[in-house]
């Protein structure tokens, strides 16, 4: 997914297999890549498996937490990076939604609580695990709980807190996605309760540290400097996120096509200042692009930046404010398609969030779709198809939605995109992206599942799309194959038969794409194939030496022309 030319020279030096990107997060596949032997030890091998067999959300909820309302997140912390240690007081504001006698939070039990309070009041709790329970003796629909606590957080998943070291430089950062944010602050971890946000970061006076939104203040108390974020847009818990260390910036205003003003910053380490420079300098094409393709930029208030950090792996998307891995600046570009994919995520998972893990593609397909979508407008056509091959695959033998632990596999990503290629070709240009743009209109700053981004495409294309969504989402498993042969008979007419022949799932619809080629002749048709077994019989204007199947790449399945 580079561009043209870079791709024709970087292939001489490896070959990459794209799994995360994202997250979105890409490893921000998350995004994840694979590298080839040769640059090793540059960009390591990505151990995904690693990190995927840890996502278990067994007993992490409990029914009463959707009954949870939270408005505000106040979030005060003091960093100590030489004992790893996080202070922490964390008020939450909001209401209940239903009268309960216990508040149940997600926090890891590992920290030294000082105290809890609710409603200004010292209060019984328990912390056990993950569950943070605390008596409610009031029946008033507001609440207002504050937690004191200090200690080391855990680091879980894809690090969800880390303090870490660079040529003995602290650098401290967190990672949440998907649900650790709860192994650094208090809170409702569900992505569906959205809240506003200020946050307070305090660390020595020669750390910038950013998050979330706005900056509102920098104070310097002795030798510390307190940093003030705010947030003016809803955001969820996984999102949230803190960056300090020893940070050189730069930025610059790109114009919407609101007419607003937007802030660009990019935070990168010393080290890495003169290629962050380079590698950042494409964002204004990039929002560019998504703006008129998507619609407005979801956070124009706030700002969009990117931030260097100390995970080798990838990228994460959170809300305006990327953390970009210190092995990815290379002064060239390389990992553009992780900038591209980590900036659509601020409409596809950031403004309009999922409704449940199950519905991760909604994040991750749409995010390393996107990434095809822009070189297609600034390459053309070809560069389009490039991209789609190259992220072309088996996939494995489960179905796309409700993924189970592999919450960042290929199928997420890759077969997710394939999804949204396939639905592009199934209603039109015209249609497909007026969904686009109705879908994020309809659902920004809310959450949407997967029935909600259907039902949208089926009001805007008019058409019954049960058969589609099922065999490519809810119910299909790995890819089409089809075999086919065909003759020539006379008075200009082709016999066509093909035959799907996949396992796991028997009969797939779609459109498929005919060529007929003659020497310097191309003649092209198009059918619908609604059975397994097919038989096209139809008039053409040339004698064709070749028949080509699909020849622009618009489905996802392996092809075989049987030859006598």
């Amino acid at each position: 997914m580079k561009v043209k030319n870079k791709r024709i020279i970087l292939s001489l030096f490896l070959a990459i297999l794209i799994a995360l990107l994202g997250i979105s997060i890409y490893t921000s596949n998350v995004n994840i890549y694979f590298y080839s032997d040769e640059i090793d030890a540059k960009f390591p091998v990505v151990n995904l498996q690693k990190f995927t067999s840890s996502f278990d959300f067994n007993g992490y909820y409990r029914e009463n937490q959707k009954y949870i309302d939270v408005e505000h997140y106040n979030l005060v912390f003091e960093l100590i990076p030489e004992k790893e240690l996080l202070k922490g007081e964390v008020t939450i504001t909001g209401k209940l939604l239903k009268p309960v006698d216990e508040i149940h939070l997600n926090f890891y039990d590992n920290f030294s609580i000082e105290s809890v309070k609710l409603n200004g009041y010292k209060i019984d709790y328990t912390n056990i695990g993950t569950d943070l329970t605390i008596s409610n003796k009031n029946e008033k629909e507001s609440f207002e709980i504050t937690i004191k606590y200090s200690g080391k957080p855990v680091d879980l998943g894809f690090g969800s807190f880390i303090f870490g070291d660079l040529n003995g430089r602290t650098a401290v950062h967190s990672l949440s996605e998907p649900n650790y944010a709860s192994t650094w602050f208090p809170c409702n971890d569900l992505t569906t309760d959205k809240a506003l946000m200020d946050i307070y970061i305090t660390n020595d006076s020669s750390k910038v540290s950013v998050s979330n939104g706005s900056l509102i203040d920098v104070i310097t108390t002795g030798d510390k400097k307190t940093y003030h974020w705010k947030t003016y847009y809803p955001i969820s818990t996984y999102l949230i996120c803190i960056y300090s260390a020893d940070y050189l910036s730069f930025n610059e205003d790109y114009i919407s096509i609101t007419g607003d003003t937007l802030k660009l910053v990019y935070y990168s380490f010393p080290e890495d200042f003169e290629d962050a420079l380079i590698d950042m300098e494409d964002h204004k094409n990039y929002l560019s692009f998504m703006e008129s393709t998507f619609g407005e930029y979801p956070f124009l208030k706030e700002k969009y930046g990117v931030a260097e950090f100390l995970w080798s792996s990838g990228a994460m998307e959170h809300q305006t404010i990327t953390g970009f891995s210190f092995k990815y600046y290379t002064g060239n570009k390389f990992f553009a398609d992780v900038l591209i994919h980590e900036l659509a995520h601020q409409w596809w998972g950031n403004a309009v969030t999922l409704q449940t893990w199950k519905d991760i593609w909604l994040n991750e397909g749409f995010a390393k779709y996107s990434e095809a979508l822009y070189w297609e407008h600034s390459k053309g056509k070809n560069a389009l198809q490039s991209a789609m091959q190259e992220i072309y695959g088996d996939f494995d033998d489960s179905p796309l939605y409700d993924p189970g632990k592999d919450l960042f596999s290929r199928k997420v990503y890759n077969k997710g995109a394939w999804t949204l290629h396939m639905l592009r070709r199934e209603i039109g240009d015209d249609v497909f992206f007026e969904v686009l743009k109705t879908y994020y209109k309809n659902y920004k700053y809310k959450n949407a599942s997967s029935i909600d981004f259907k039902d949208i495409c089926e009001k805007t294309a008019k058409k019954n799309l049960d058969y589609f969504f099922n065999q490519w989402l809810f119910d299909g498993k790995g890819i089409i194959s089809l075999r086919y042969n065909w003759s020539y008979e006379n008075r200009g007419q082709i016999i066509l038969s093909i035959k799907q022949t996949q396992k796991g799932y028997e009969k797939y619809n779609f459109p498929i794409d005919v060529l007929l080629q003659e020497y310097n002749k191309d003649e092209f048709h198009s059918f619908y194939i609604t059975s397994a077994d097919t038989q096209i019989i139809f008039e053409s204007s040339i004698e064709p030496d070749n028949i080509r199947l699909d020849p622009n790449g618009w489905l996802l399945a392996h092809i075989w022309e049987e030859k006598e």
